[in-house]
């Protein structure tokens, strides 16, 4: 066992005495060792319940024979950290995150692991220093918040958002705002839409490195806990046929969450991260191998913000497997390949069939390519991200004048003061990987335009990025960004842009002469950084790279 490098033998005296000083008996120091490590805290909805979680996986693990040992992480909640200085953070935490469990998991040598994460930059810094560690592990998350309800109106936080944009327009009164306030997020679990924590965690599952339900089964729900559970029993299962990650993160897998991805129509930070855990697992994919998949991959699933479908609905019908099991009746899945728990197929042929509404079947998708495109073009020559599942019909192709700013302040004072007119193009910068840095998530201003009514003639521009929450022509991970000089830093008030989302084509309207003309006189803004944010920024790679620090590439 790994563990033995702790505890056995007459040099390890002195190590088994600090464990018998946690209670560890002799015969418990027989046994394998398993890191439970979770990202409860008390301040994230997603992960306040946590503890539970845990409670039910150190149970299973003990059940079949192993012993737990508990750490926690950090975990930043994007909505608590958005459109202030702490979204810089959020995306920097995944490589935290994945580090810290690295040093932790080998300066502590355990036989396998089980994470417990929930929302966003978590599932993704996790699922990397999965692959780091590569020791049998899986993952069960605390599962999706309960859609907030008002009369017959069912909410999600993205409502919450977009009220700021009524507020400001008058279409909506401070009463208003306030019975949402109270009723949007009802209780614990990630936010209730496909959004990027549960994209991430419905991904896990499709993946391969869950159990099924993980994506999708309620977190106040009982099964949750029988869920945990089980995940606890079957990592002893993966220690005894010692299946590790790097065993199921195959070139195959990733394919597999891709067809997912744009099946269910996930939020656009999954192909940041997609991208990074392929690093990661040893098997890279391009931006234009995610389109590739994107173009021949129908969209079955609408679920908010796109529409007024949750999780939950999602849950009721069969879930991700039953998504699968629709995709595998046109031959879009690798249904041979491993999970934690047999076969992708054997996992899938327990589900029920479609059912047609919330699982459309293959004959009436809602698009006939998935729910996310990569644009390129002179603005994006290295590509830009777009949830075009959640784009009107009206803004898939549009054209109109540069507003261009210079952070994501300056365009929220610009929107909320009624500066931003019909056909505009909104164009946000200096808000990408090292410009930020960090990639700030765009929600406020995305819902603020569409809160003002906006979003079906005004399209949005960023080197930053979007929280999954965000609907509407909004183009992110512009790369090259503007503090490595991309075209985007070369943008002028008025210059004419042109989106194409169905020919996939980002593009300014100036030529080559007069951009060679701009940039001798283009200089990045200064910054002013330290600490994590300073290293960050020194190490971080382009968004079309998925971000990740520059000794994975």
């Amino acid at each position: 066992m790994r563990s033995n490098l702790m505890k056995e033998g007459a040099s390890r005296a002195p190590h088994r005495s600090l464990l018998k000083a946690l209670g560890i008996t002799d015969a418990e120091m027989k046994r394998p060792f398993v890191a439970v490590v979770s990202s409860k805290s008390d301040y994230i909805p997603g992960h306040t319940h946590l503890d539970t979680i845990t409670k039910a996986v150190e149970a299973g693990i003990r059940n079949a024979g192993g012993v737990p040992f508990t750490f926690n992480t950090i975990g930043v909640c994007d909505g608590l950290a958005m459109n202030h200085k702490g979204m810089k953070y959020s995306l920097c935490s995944r490589e935290l995150i994945a580090d810290s469990i690295e040093v932790m998991l080998t300066a502590h040598p355990m036989d396998a692991a089980v994470f417990i994460p929930n929302c966003d930059k978590v599932v993704p810094g996790m699922l990397m220093a999965a692959c780091r560690m590569n020791i049998p592990s899986i993952f069960v998350s605390g599962g999706p918040m309960m859609p907030g309800t008002s009369g017959k109106r069912r909410l999600s936080l993205t409502d919450m958002f977009e009220a700021v944009g009524s507020c400001a327009a008058g279409r909506m009164d401070e009463s208003e705002m306030n019975e949402l306030e109270n009723k949007a997020c009802p209780g614990c679990g990630s936010c209730s839409g496909m959004f990027t924590a549960n994209s991430m965690n419905c991904l896990t599952e499709v993946i391969g490195m869950a159990l099924p339900g993980n994506g999708t089964i309620p977190a106040v729900e009982a099964a949750r806990i029988r869920l945990a559970k089980e995940t606890g029993e079957q990592v002893m299962t993966l220690l005894k046929k010692n299946i590790r990650p790097l065993d199921i993160l195959t070139p195959a897998a990733f394919e597999n969450a891709l067809r997912a991805d744009m099946a269910i129509g996930c939020s656009s930070n999954t192909v940041l991260h997609v991208t990074a855990l392929s690093y990661a697992a040893g098997c890279p994919i391009s931006l234009e191998f995610i389109d590739s998949i994107g173009k021949s991959t129908p969209q079955i699933c609408k679920l908010s913000p796109a529409s007024e479908v949750f999780l939950t609905d999602l849950n009721e019908v069969g879930g991700i497997q039953a998504m699968l099991k629709e995709l595998d009746c046109a031959g879009l899945i690798h249904r041979d390949i491993l999970t934690v728990n047999g076969t992708v197929g054997e996992r899938f042929s327990k589900a029920p069939d479609a059912d047609g509404t919330v699982i459309r079947r293959l004959d009436n998708p809602f698009r006939q390519d998935g729910g996310i495109a990569i644009l390129f073009g002179n603005l994006a020559s290295e590509g830009a991200v777009v949830k075009q599942g959640a784009v009107k019909p009206e803004m898939m192709v549009h054209s109109g004048p540069a507003r261009v700013f210079d952070s994501e302040e300056e365009a929220n004072d610009a929107i909320l003061g009624g500066k931003i007119n019909s056909s505009d193009v909104v164009v946000i910068r200096y808000e990408g990987p090292k410009g930020g840095p960090g990639m700030r998530e765009m929600l406020s201003p995305t819902a603020n335009i569409a809160g003002m009514g906006l979003d079906d003639s005004v399209a949005l521009i960023t080197d930053g990025r979007f929280s999954g929450a965000t609907r509407g022509a909004s183009i992110g991970h512009v790369s090259p960004e503007a503090a490595s000089c991309g075209v985007i830093a070369l943008v002028q008030e008025g210059d004419m842009i042109s989106i194409d989302i169905p020919n996939r084509k980002l593009e300014l309207l100036v030529d080559e002469e007069t951009l060679a003309s701009r940039r001798p006189l283009w200089t990045a803004p200064a910054q002013s950084l330290s600490g994590y944010a300073k290293r960050y920024a020194q190490h971080v790679t382009s968004g079309s790279t998925g971000a990740v620090f520059d000794d994975m590439i």
